[in-house]
């Protein structure tokens, strides 16, 4: 099966639909969304996350997102050039554009943002913007990105729409930028307005009657409605009180039931740039898991093709490292595995001086599996009774989404964690990170594991700073290699998201990170 067209689930059958003529937009209507996880921060200035960008996406824009193709196109940057030694990178900005309070976006926001948020405090833009100096405002309409090392222009753009949101300097140039009440009342460019929050209920954005571009949004307004419960949520859905559910959001089953019902797309389309691979995160400040034949007995320990097939279906397949399968720039073949092989668990965990004790256990740890699909939370009653033949005792904590991030990436009070890690076009964006030493306590998503390798660190850093792409490719290739063979996580799943959309909803799906972006041109028909 070709991942990146549009199909329905195993056991689902298609249905004959009428052809769509040409249609002309209709403004008004409200689009209705399903949020599953709160995570208490709306703003991706200061979040890299699908749970932030779903939301914060639509209000706050970045400097470039991407076209249907999957290439850079401008949003808030109308143009860019990078000097020959890639250590200059110049964005000429969009004249006209003003904030949501009414104040004009201005380079100073540019470099506010760069410097104090994504330098310091997003997860993923820490490592990225690691060499960046300082960024240069020599008019309101100019910035000049100065970086001690160089920087790949093509990197940086394939990671700007995700890692690229622009904050209000004005909002945020004093107090404690964590705790600034935007950060959940966010004050963006986009295309929707922030109107209102309640925790645990509902959020709703209206139509900016100020935004650049003309005549849009069509939409009147956006509202989230936080359904924590999959079947409720298909349940909306059904209902008409739900009109699209991103992320894989859904039950497996509903996604089957809903994916033969005519008034549901269900479907890949606009996921084919959040590729993702499912977990197992291992915290070396407990001494049994710092010992590298525990973790590769550990992996060894899972059946993954036996878990896809009976478990997950058609959306996944055993993944082989860091780097998927769809990265066709990037994606080294040939690197190290675990195969499912029982009898190698129990001989590594025996020579790892942890042999059988009184009813066949050797040692007991406590997995945390994130709250964001349905799989992660398969996959966690799996690894419980996988690792249980093998005399581990696993027991599973669950915890809602701001606790679980909590737990892991704050306090570090976890064995085990399960999630998702997305690859976003380049593995200097969002992946490197999850290995890479020296990460800000609380970064989510990035190497708060206790682990620190100077080796893999030093691949890192001159694989991101390299700007001939062959040796780039073979800088990666070592990156794999290496982290395969620590194992300090282990990414045995390879997955694209699925969306459910309600048909009436048209320009949906429409570039490789659709839900995540703006929404500005999305339409709902009568």
């Amino acid at each position: 099966m070709n991942r990146r067209e549009t199909f329905l689930l195993a056991g689902s059958s298609l249905v004959a639909l009428p052809a769509i003529a040409q249609e002309t937009p209709r403004r008004g209507g409200v689009m209705t969304v399903h949020f599953a996880t709160e995570q208490r921060i709306l703003n991706p200035s200061l979040q890299a996350s699908t749970g932030v960008y779903i939301v914060g996406g639509k209000i706050q824009e970045a400097l470039v997102d991407l076209d249907a193709a999957g290439n850079p196109t401008p949003v808030l940057a109308e143009s860019w050039e990078s000097s020959p030694d890639g250590k200059t990178i110049t964005f000429k900005l969009r004249a006209g554009v003003t904030w949501h309070d009414g104040k004009p976006f201005t380079s100073a926001d540019v470099a506010f943002t760069a410097m104090e948020m994504w330098k310091k405090i997003l997860n993923y833009g820490t490592t990225l913007q690691l060499y960046l100096t300082a960024v240069d405002t020599p008019d309101p309409l100019t910035a000049v990105f100065r970086y001690e090392r160089p920087m790949p222009l093509g990197l940086l753009l394939r990671a700007l729409p995700d890692l690229g949101y622009i904050s209000p300097k004005h909002i945020y140039e004093t107090g404690d930028i964590r705790q600034n009440p935007a950060n959940t009342a966010p004050i963006g460019t986009g295309p929707f307005r922030f109107v209102q929050y309640e925790r645990g209920q509902f959020i709703i954005a209206e139509r900016n009657p100020n935004y650049w571009r003309p005549n849009l949004p069509y939409l009147d307004r956006v509202v989230w409605r936080v359904v924590g419960d999959r079947a409720a949520a298909a349940a909306q859905m059904e209902a008409g009180q739900i009109l699209f559910s991103p992320y894989s959001a859904l039950a497996i089953s509903d996604l089957q039931r809903l994916g033969r019902d005519p008034r549901f797309e269900v479907t890949t389309r606009g996921n084919e740039g959040n590729a993702r691979t499912n977990t197992l995160e291992f915290n070396f400040r407990n001494p049994i898991l710092a010992d590298i034949r525990v973790r590769q007995a550990l992996a060894h320990a899972l059946n993954i093709p036996f878990f896809i097939e009976n478990f997950l279906g058609p959306f996944a397949k055993p993944g082989t490292g860091p780097i998927p399968s769809v990265s066709t720039d990037y994606y080294p073949a040939g690197m190290p595995q675990y195969p499912f092989d029982a009898a190698r668990a129990n001989r590594l965990l025996d020579e790892a001086g942890h042999r059988r004790g009184a009813g066949g256990a050797r040692f007991s740890l406590r997995l945390h599996p994130a709250p964001w699909g349905e799989d992660i939370s398969l996959f966690a009653t799996f690894i419980q009774q996988s690792l249980s033949q093998v005399g581990v005792r696993v027991e599973i904590v669950r915890l809602d989404a701001a606790g679980w991030l909590r737990t892991i990436y704050n306090d570090h009070n976890f064995d085990l964690a399960s999630g998702w890690h997305q690859y976003r076009s380049d593995p200097a964006v969002s992946t490197t990170v999850w290995y890479r030493s020296g990460s800000p306590v609380g970064a989510p998503w990035t190497n708060q594991w206790g682990w620190s390798d100077p080796t893999i660190d030093q691949i890192i850093d001159n694989a991101a700073t390299e700007l001939d792409v062959g040796r780039r490719r073979a800088l990666y290739a070592d990156f794999v290699r290496r982290a395969q063979t620590e194992l300090p996580l282990w990414m045995p799943i390879e997955q694209i998201f699925v969306s459910v959309f309600n048909r009436r909803l048209r320009n949906v799906g429409n570039n490789p990170r659709w839900a995540s972006s703006s929404w500005h041109d999305t339409w709902l028909a009568s």
